[in-house]
């Protein structure tokens, strides 16, 4: 089936949980309300179910190719990219003085989870463009800004992010790649990067890549890292694309899912050296990189909900099509479509749980950011900055990791048909693997959790969200519906859960770090859970309010209903992922290595 966006609940988010009226008030997003939100995500869903999704297969049967350096995306992909980089939608979010439209996060991050479930192979492009223009924007120079953010934020040029090599994967301090200061300012780099998306393809005119690397006697570790702009091809003092760089695609990657997305090994230098142009400051490279992976991070985590939502909108189509078994409970007597069957609506209502409360939680922490960047109250901005930063690890970690659990279901919910690749349904679950993986496994953003977000603090962020969540069960009690009153108990319980374990992790990280980090997983875990759960509590009192005035009554039942289910089902879970990490840490690390 095709894609169909999801574009009623995305503006519910944005309206209800997000509350986009109070985002256009702020300076520089005047003209961005709610009815600017209808009408940007209308047009992006044209884009993305006319242009982009039907190409989503065809990628993954015929991926990108390379052949003696040069990469041949999969047929439809340059031309389909030549109507997005038109369409304007590189540029979105980003400030109109360099050609963007500069929407807040609120609304662009609606439009990348559209970009992401019509064909997430080639959204992986411009989601590490975003990433590169953020990185120039906050530590480029001037003259950097002025070669390159024009380009990049039109989509004329793409960008990439090159971290990884050979020896050097999450741990960025065995970083080997160097660069030699040249005395016209500029620096020859060498080296070789690996799983560099998109690092060479032939969408557009000229890549702009941001490296990571070592100046001649740098200090050793990270402390000594620099991050350089890397031409493809040079720029000349006109702005137009001139000699080639020395830098060049060796190979890429075959790969279980994302087949369509080039993931490329780039060598540095090979030719006397590809020349770069250091961005702010010598050492403080990883730092900026840090800069692109969040926004990489946070985007990523958006690409999790985006292949759930179009795994759950497959799953259905199905169910309701295919005809097996009568119904247990004698409803009708013959053999009916599957969807009628319990266990078929669990796993569906399962998906869409999930699904909507990932979104939710997306939707309010891009209105974060948002406030973050634009409040005029700086302790405003503060304090949604913290809020911001302690969610962007639980909407990469959670949100991935429920994709895989929904794709799986997706799967099941075809039955065999779900092993045959001809029906779709697996190349959701083999795309949703990597999300899991890039721009840090989920171990490591949990590892960020507990560190940075948690234990640098004494675990008052997360003790000052729980206050919030405490505000919104007292909402749900005072409601007095059996609806509201049942979701306040499940969301009061996995709050108590998780208040015992920000204050476990607080008080144990130094004197017991095995022990805490042994549960770090399930912390994230159980933080996104409450995260979405809390949103979905939200967005049940919205949905009552509205169907007690007559608003759009089905839609808001199908959101209370909802509500209820991931309450019930999902939110349930926290007590027990709480006595894991608390109660359970002893026995992570007990047994013996040669036991393994």
């Amino acid at each position: 089936m095709s894609y169909v966006a999801p574009i009623k609940d995305m503006l519910f988010d944005i309206r209800h949980l997000a509350n986009i009226d109070q985002v256009a008030q702020m300076p520089g997003f005047e003209d961005a309300g709610f009815d600017t939100a209808q009408a940007v995500l209308e047009e992006a869903a044209k884009f993305n179910q006319d242009v982009l999704s039907p190409l989503n297969w065809e990628g993954d049967k015929n991926p990108s190719s390379w052949k003696d350096g040069v990469v041949s995306t999969t047929p439809g992909f340059k031309q389909a990219y030549g109507q997005f980089a038109e369409g304007g939608w590189q540029g979105l979010q980003h400030p109109a003085e360099f050609g963007g439209q500069g929407l807040p996060k609120t609304i662009g991050a609606a439009c990348i989870e559209m970009v992401n479930s019509a064909n997430m192979s080639f959204a992986l492009c411009p989601l590490l463009t975003d990433g590169a223009i953020e990185a120039l924007l906050t530590a480029g120079s001037d003259e950097l800004k002025a070669t390159y953010l024009e380009n990049l934020v039109s989509g004329k040029w793409t960008g990439t992010m090159n971290l990884t090599e050979p020896q050097a994967g999450s741990d960025l301090a065995m970083v080997r790649s160097r660069a030699e200061p040249q005395p016209d300012g500029t620096y020859k780099v060498f080296g070789t990067k690996i799983y560099i998306t998109y690092g060479e393809h032939d969408m557009a005119e000229n890549i702009v890549h941001l490296v990571l690397a070592r100046v001649t006697g740098a200090p050793e570790g990270v402390k000594g890292i620099s991050l350089f702009v890397v031409p493809k091809f040079m720029v000349n003092r006109d702005g137009s694309c001139g000699a080639r760089n020395d830098v060049h695609c060796v190979s890429i990657e075959h790969k279980m899912g994302i087949k369509a997305s080039p993931t490329a090994v780039l060598q540095y230098g090979d030719h006397g050296g590809a020349v770069g142009y250091i961005v702010g400051q010598e050492n403080r490279g990883l730092e900026y990189m840090f800069i692109m992976m969040n926004a990489a991070r946070y985007a990523v985590g958006v690409q999790g909900i985006a292949i759930a939502q179009r795994a759950y909108q497959k799953a259905v189509a199905f169910a309701k099509d295919r005809v097996q078994s009568r119904p247990v409970d004698g409803s009708i007597q013959a053999s009916a479509p599957i969807i009628h069957h319990p266990d078929v609506k669990r796993m569906l209502m399962t998906m869409r749980a999930y699904t909507e409360g990932c979104r939710a939680m997306a939707s309010v922490a891009a209105a974060a950011y948002d406030a973050a960047h634009h409040h005029p109250q700086a302790d405003v901005r503060k304090q949604n900055q913290a809020f911001y930063e302690f969610m962007v690890p639980l909407v990469k970690g959670y949100s991935t990791e429920m994709s895989l659990e929904v794709t799986s279901l997706g799967v099941q919910v075809h039955g065999g048909m779900g092993f045959i690749e001809e029906t779709g349904a697996a190349q959701y679950y083999r795309d949703a693997k990597i999300l899991t993986i890039y721009e840090g496994t989920t171990a490591i953003q949990a590892n960020d959790l507990i560190g940075r977000k948690t234990a640098r603090d004494g675990g008052q962020t997360a003790l000052a969200i729980a206050a919030q969540i405490a505000g919104t069960e007292a909402e749900l009690t005072a409601s007095g519906t059996e609806m509201a009153v049942a979701v306040a108990r499940r969301l009061q319980a996995a709050r108590a859960a998780f208040t015992d374990v920000v204050n476990f992790v607080a008080g144990n990280t130094k004197a017991s770090p095995n022990a805490v980090f042994g549960g770090s997983v399930p912390y994230l875990m159980l933080a996104g859970n409450l995260m979405a759960g809390w949103q979905m509590a939200r967005a049940l009192l919205v949905a009552q309010e509205q169907i007690a005035i007559g608003n759009d009554i089905a839609f808001m039942q199908a959101k209370v209903i909802t509500a209820r289910f991931y309450a019930d089902h999902l939110l349930a879970k926290a007590p027990g992922m709480r006595n894991s990490i608390v109660e359970g840490a002893e026995c992570v690390t007990a047994l013996a290595l040669d036991s393994f």
